[in-house]
């Protein structure tokens, strides 16, 4: 039990030290006097602004998660099809692979216009804008993965007499497992951050839309209330990913231990 709490310390402590000390910085900015209060709110106004607001804030939030949800499990069927593709087929890595590079020198936030007047200003531009975020990471992140078998266990399974489907199924992706689960952890983040942006341009209700409202009229406290619920639920994700590598791949958690 002691090494257990221990453990948990190890883990917890570090973070908590960081985050505490943040706080106190963020703290004494504002009793410096150095920014006006509307500018920089302190914690404790923003945590009454939170709570003020908080079942408008639970309303909007349903439409964000929605859209990220939508966006992220689109990106990942897509990255999962293209990536296999791509490594089944040199010429089709070599043709594709420059447009997915520049793809990341476009920002989002000057894609969402044109998404918003091909797309309407309904669901459709905002859960495109979030596939578009969150593609890249996982494509790549599995394609590297894929690349990284070894191709003496491909030669060595192939003469037992196993098919393409199975050398994919017991070997390759297994091996390309923690390559994928890192590139959806970035994009699991980036999916919260891509549907708050794509509401920015438009829309009855989301985040985005709720921060565009909070800023015109210059309630800041509302709109940190926001960017630090947009992070911890990007934090939220982050974590539901990292179960969920767990829950796929416990023989990592038994080798982690025993070293």
């Amino acid at each position: 039990m002691i090494t257990r709490l221990r453990s948990i310390i190890r883990k917890v402590g570090p973070p908590a030290v960081a985050f505490g000390a943040l706080l106190a910085l963020w703290q004494g900015l504002c009793l410096s006097g150095l920014l006006p209060g509307f500018m920089l709110p302190s914690p404790g106004r923003v945590a009454l602004a939170f709570v003020g607001d908080f079942p408008l804030l639970m309303s909007h939030l349903g439409v964000t998660l929605w859209e990220a949800a939508c966006g992220l499990a689109l990106s990942v069927a897509a990255a999962v099809a293209l990536a296999v593709l791509m490594d089944n087929s040199g010429p089709l890595k070599r043709a594709v692979m420059p447009v997915l590079l520049l793809t990341q020198t476009i920002p989002a936030i000057a894609v969402a216009p044109l998404l918003v007047l091909w797309l309407g200003y309904g669901a459709a531009p905002k859960v495109a804008l979030v596939f578009l975020t969150c593609f890249f990471p996982i494509a790549v992140g599995l394609l590297g993965g894929l690349a990284q078998t070894d191709p003496d266990a491909v030669r060595l399974l192939q003469s037992m007499g196993t098919n393409h489907r199975q050398v994919y199924r017991f070997l390759k992706l297994p091996t390309a497992l923690p390559a994928f689960f890192s590139g959806l952890r970035i994009s699991a983040a980036y999916s919260i951050v891509g549907a708050v942006v794509s509401e920015w341009l438009g829309g009855n209700a989301g985040l985005g839309v709720y921060m565009t409202r909070v800023r015109k009229s210059y309630s800041f406290d509302k709109m940190f209330a926001v960017i630090l619920l947009t992070a911890l639920l990007s934090l939220l994700l982050m974590g539901l990913v990292a179960l969920l590598e767990r829950v796929a791949m416990p023989y990592r958690n038994e080798k982690r231990g025993n070293s």
